[in-house]
């Protein structure tokens, strides 16, 4: 990611913030109405699971400027995913579901320029994580 990219996500974030529970909730929903397959892969109650989530973007996004320290904490988040049978084309999924929730949440704020540091944010965390539990799937 270039600088400008990782200060449009994170200070796109920063927007986000203020809506984080609407936000979450967007997310998910969005995630299961394109795939509902993946709903019995988390809790009935998501009250906890969109705490993580939130936390788990915020730490991220605020480590963009410091990948070194966050790439351990991605890999470690890919190998718990191996052990809960996430399948690697799911990873494209939520990814698609993040966008359409920064979308909704951004509205006018989500430019062409946004979109694309979002997806290039997203593609890295998500080959850090896919790269680690694919490392599990081998062992």
């Amino acid at each position: 990611m270039t600088p400008e990219q990782i200060k449009l996500v994170q200070s796109s974030f920063q927007k986000v913030l203020p809506i984080a529970d609407t936000a979450a909730d967007i997310f998910y929903d969005r995630l299961f109405e394109i795939a509902p397959e993946v709903r019995s892969l988390f809790p009935d109650d998501m009250k906890e699971q969109k705490k993580k989530l939130l936390k788990m973007l915020a730490g991220a996004v605020n480590g963009l400027d410091r990948v070194e320290e966050v790439v351990p904490v991605l890999q470690g988040l890919g190998v718990r995913h191996a052990g809960y049978n996430v399948k690697l084309e799911q990873y494209d999924t939520v990814g698609a579901a993040l966008l359409y929730t920064l979308g909704k949440g951004l509205g006018d704020d989500f430019t062409p320029e946004v979109e694309e540091a979002w997806t290039e944010c997203y593609s890295l965390v998500a080959g850090v994580m896919k790269e680690a539990q694919a490392q599990v799937a081998a062992a």
